[in-house]
């Protein structure tokens, strides 16, 4: 019984960004250097095949300093850590390696800029993410103050409408953050934002190639974890682009086969959390049902590469 065709749109760039690929080497180098156990505080990244991986490896992930013993190495992860978890680390006189992305240590440090000129700071992110507990603990309790829609806007208290300045979460929403960034101009015309846009180059790049292709397809699925915040906003991107089906999934597996009963297109996506091999999966799971013809949808070329910390290319 032959195959139904299938033309697969398979996104440019998608998967590991650079501060991603930079963090796994930084576990993996840890390991080279000082032997297993090495402990990573929270998720190096966020993706369930990649954390197993490296667990197998020797990698014992934790979510607190304190489940941490003080004779083994512990990483940061790339979502970034807040001022006291590093400080707390020194006082104990540990072993550890920041392997937070240094385009979220670029916001660190403008935050720390702009409350050092007097500015009190609003981050747009989203609560509870890493990342944003990271910034947020850059300074004092209240000099970040939170909003994650444009309605937060509204009602958030500042100490001095003249004297503020904004920075944003890496990994949101293109468009709507400049929703965001719009209501915040509206209220607090004397409002700073950053010299240079905080959402990074891949999320900006997965999510222009995912725009790029969603008309043309019947449905989209994209490779990542449901706790990867740019994953889920590649989701509501392609949604919002034109294409009635757009769905997460972690693994081939995590496929609604039913869902795609009758579907002539698809684009594939991944966040920048998701190894290729999980995309390849998911594609070789298409052609055991479909006569798939793939064409790519490259929007850009990345060739960002972040240095790993001197500590981990010394020689042992």
């Amino acid at each position: 019984m032959s195959k139904p065709p299938l033309t697969l749109y398979l996104a440019a760039p998608r998967g590991f960004c650079a501060g991603v690929d930079r963090a796994i080497k930084i576990v993996e180098m840890a390991l080279e250097k000082w032997g297993a156990p090495v402990y990573v505080r929270h998720e190096i990244v966020h993706n369930k095949f990649v954390v197993d991986g490296l667990r197998d490896k020797g990698a014992v992930f934790v979510e607190e300093l304190e489940d941490c013993p003080e004779d083994r190495p512990v990483i940061f992860s790339a979502h970034g850590v807040p001022k006291a978890i590093p400080a707390e680390a020194a006082r104990r006189h540990m072993v550890y390696v920041d392997a937070t992305c240094p385009l979220v240590s670029k916001v660190h440090i403008e935050a720390q800029r702009h409350s050092d000129n007097g500015l009190q700071m609003i981050m747009i992110g989203h609560a509870g993410h890493p990342e944003t507990i990271g910034t947020m603990g850059q300074l004092p309790e209240g000099e970040v103050l939170l909003v994650e829609t444009p309605a937060d806007v509204a009602d958030v208290v500042v100490r001095d409408p003249q004297k503020l300045a904004y920075v944003t979460q890496t990994t949101l929403s293109i468009d709507d953050t400049a929703e965001i960034v719009a209501a915040l101009r509206a209220r607090f015309p004397a409002i700073v934002g950053p010299h240079k846009e905080d959402i990074c180059y891949a999320t900006t790049n997965r999510q222009e190639a995912v725009k790029a292709m969603a008309q043309n397809c019947d449905a989209m699925l994209v490779v990542g974890a449901p706790n990867s915040s740019n994953s889920r906003r590649l989701v509501e991107v392609g949604a919002k682009a034109g294409c009635s089906y757009s769905q997460l999934v972690q693994r081939a597996e995590n496929i609604d086969w039913r869902a795609l009963e009758g579907i002539s297109s698809i684009g594939i996506t991944a966040g920048a959390s998701a190894p290729e091999v999980l995309v390849n999966e998911v594609i070789d799971a298409f052609r055991d049902r479909f006569e798939v013809t793939v064409e790519t949808v490259q929007t850009a070329i990345e060739n960002v590469e972040f240095k790993v910390p001197r500590v981990l290319r010394e020689p042992a």
